[in-house]
C-alpha cells in the first residue's frame, strides 16, 4: 500500500543515511502512469519492472518491457479458491474462510474468491458461513479501531463493481445467499456488506477477478473435480485444501494438484505466505518476491573466468599452437 511503501522508504533511507551512504540510491517517487510507470517500462536503462497491478496493466508491460528484451516480474489478478473436502476440520476451516473472504474488505490479491465444497458436507458449511458472516455485522468500520474487522472500499468505482458483480451473479443464474448491500449509517457509501453467493464455477463473472468481499460457494462431488474447478481459471495465485487426508493434502502439492503459484493445506489463501517466495502462474504473471532467492531476480549475471598460470587453458583442451 502506498502507506508501507512510505514507512519502508523512511527506514531504508535512515539506514543509508547511518551508513554514509548518498542520496538518491533509493527512491519512493510517486505519480501517474504517463508520468512515472510509461517512463520506467520504456527506458532501456531500467533492465528489470517488477509491476504489481491488474492482468491487463501486466500484459501491457510485460509486451513493451519484452519489446526492449528487458525482464519483467509480474504480480497481477488472482482467483484464489479453497477446497473444503468431506474430511476437513470446519473449526479452522470456517474461520480461515471467513478471514480470507472478507479480510481487507476483500481487496487483497490473495482474498479467497471460490470456496469449492464437497456436497455431503455443502449445506453445513454454507449454513456456517452465513452465521459467520452475520456475527461481522457489528465489526464493520473505521479500519484504525482495533475492534474493526473489515474497513470501507477504496472508492465509489470498487463499490460499483461490486455492485455489477453482484447484478451479473443474478443474471446468469445465481443466488446471493448473504449480504451485498450498502451498509446505512457510515461517513460515506464504502462501507458494504460483506456477500455470499452459490454459482457454477464456469460463469464468465466467477472466471473474472472482483476485488471486493464477494465470496463465491460452488459444489463439487469428489476430490479430483475439486481440483478441476479449482484450476479451471485463468487465474493461479493462490490456493489452500481443507482435508485431514493425507493422500488427498499430498495430491493437492503435486503437479497433479494445485497449479497455483501458492499451495496451502489447513490454512486459508491469505497470510500463510509471508517470508516465502510469492507469485502465481498463468494470468496471475510470472517471477516471484519475497522469498530465500528472489534477490537473484533483481540481479545481473555474469560469469567469470580468472587464468592465474602463465599457459593459455583453451576450451575442451584444444591444442591450438601458433608455433
Amino acid at each position: 500500500t502506498p502507506l508501507c511503501s512510505i514507512a519502508l522508504q523512511r527506514i531504508i533511507g535512515k539506514v543509508m543515511r547511518e551508513n554514509k551512504m548518498p542520496e538518491g540510491v533509493f527512491n519512493l517517487v510517486i505519480g501517474t502512469n504517463e508520468e512515472i510507470a510509461e517512463t520506467l517500462v520504456n527506458d532501456t536503462r531500467v533492465p528489470l519492472i517488477s509491476a504489481t497491478g491488474s492482468t491487463n496493466m501486466g500484459r501491457n508491460v510485460s509486451a513493451k518491457v519484452a519489446s526492449r528484451l528487458g525482464r519483467s516480474i509480474l504480480e497481477l489478478g488472482g482467483n484464489n479458491a479453497i477446497i473444503v473436502t468431506e474430511s476437513a476440520d470446519l473449526k479452522i476451516a470456517i474461520p480461515g474462510i471467513v478471514f480470507g473472504s472478507v479480510g481487507t474488505c476483500g481487496q487483497r490479491c490473495t482474498t479467497t474468491r471460490r470456496i469449492i465444497i464437497h456436497d455431503s458436507i455443502y449445506d453445513d458449511v454454507k449454513n456456517q458461513l452465513v452465521q459467520a458472516y452475520s456475527q461481522l455485522e457489528n465489526r464493520v468500520g473505521d479500519p484504525l479501531d482495533l475492534d474493526t474487522l473489515i474497513g470501507p472500499m477504496i472508492d465509489e468505482v470498487a463499490v460499483k463493481t461490486f455492485r455489477n458483480a453482484l447484478k451479473a451473479i443474478r443474471e446468469q443464474g445465481g443466488e446471493i445467499i448473504y449480504g451485498g448491500d450498502i451498509l446505512d449509517g457510515y461517513p460515506s457509501e464504502l462501507y458494504v456488506r460483506p456477500a455470499l453467493a452459490e454459482v457454477e464455477n464456469h460463469w464468465p463473472i466467477v472466471q473474472e477477478e472482483t476485488f471486493a468481499p464477494l465470496l463465491y460457494l460452488i459444489r463439487c462431488q469428489d476430490f479430483d473435480e475439486a481440483l478441476r474447478l479449482q484450476n479451471d481459471v485463468p487465474q493461479g495465485l493462490s490456493s489452500a485444501v481443507f482435508t485431514r487426508d493425507f493422500q488427498e493434502s499430498e495430491k493437492f502439492l503435486s503437479h497433479e494438484g494445485s497449479d497455483c503459484g501458492l499451495a496451502n493445506v489447513n490454512i486459508g489463501t491469505s497470510g500463510a505466505e509471508i517470508g516465502g517466495a510469492f507469485g502465481g502462474e498463468k494470468d496471475t504473471g510470472g517471477g516471484r518476491e519475497s522469498g530465500s532467492d528472489a534477490w537473484k531476480a533483481y540481479m545481473r549475471r555474469q560469469t567469470n573466468t580468472i587464468n592465474y598460470s602463465s599457459d593459455l587453458p583453451l576450451a575442451q583442451g584444444v591444442n591450438f599452437d601458433l608455433g
